[in-house]
């Protein structure tokens, strides 16, 4: 309880960030930028699911590795739990025309889970690892590190067909498409999704410092001065 009192604001962050990611990331972008199709790219869960990388760093640095797991592991339980049963109701009040099935929101959750859990746990291992280095280095290691296993947990087990026992397979992500959206090698649509998403994340990161050393910035030596009183 006295866990939740303090850290409300990163388990709030983190729980909206990771409900957030997995509705959008069952909805492709069907936009078309001049000959490239984005369906064929990106869903709309990859400019979202970064940010929670940024909340994790915040709190690993302002707290320490034990709290930042304990907001990863808050966070992931209830916004897996909120990933199962806020799709439904959003469709059933038509605040969403696309309809997903149990099972496969169940796949959903469950790769959303897996990925987040093992991502983000990583991020907090690679981050101490270089705490003590140049201010920026330990937040775009863990960022990068986390993104990479990040996304190919996540959409292995989402969109590969050999997971199948775990919810049904996505017809329209298993389809074939131009790589990238753009070239002549075709691919399954969920393997450029994969690739799109990961290139957006790595982008994200680096966004990201800016907002990691304005906010260290202002904290920091706030708290710092009220150890000192």
């Amino acid at each position: 309880m006295h866990f939740l009192k303090t850290n409300w604001l990163a388990v709030l962050a983190m729980t909206l960030i990771v409900l957030a990611a997995n509705v959008a990331v069952q909805y492709p972008m069907f936009v078309q930028v001049g000959p490239l199709d984005l369906a064929d790219l990106l869903t709309y869960g990859a400019f979202v699911y970064p940010f929670a990388f940024l909340v994790t760093d915040l709190t690993n640095r302002l707290y320490g590795p034990k709290i930042a797991r304990r907001v990863v592991y808050t966070g992931f339980a209830t916004a897996v739990i909120c990933s199962i049963i806020v799709p439904t109701v959003l469709y059933e009040l038509g605040l969403i025309s696309y309809s997903t099935g149990a099972a496969r929101v169940s796949r959903i959750a469950i790769a959303s889970g897996t990925a987040f859990l093992v991502a983000q746990l990583l991020d907090i291992f690679v981050f101490n690892k270089l705490r003590q280095d140049r201010w920026w280095r330990a937040p775009a290691a863990s960022s990068v590190s986390g993104s990479v296993v990040d996304t190919l947990v996540f959409f292995g087990i989402a969109f590969a067909p050999i997971f199948f026992f775990l919810g049904p397979n996505d017809a329209f992500a298993l389809e074939a498409g131009p790589l990238f959206g753009l070239m002549t090698t075709e691919a399954p649509r969920w393997f450029s999704w994969a690739l799109g998403d990961l290139a957006l994340k790595l982008l994200i990161a680096a966004f990201a410092l800016v907002p990691y050393r304005i906010i260290i910035g202002q904290v920091l030596p706030t708290r710092q001065a009220a150890t000192f009183r």
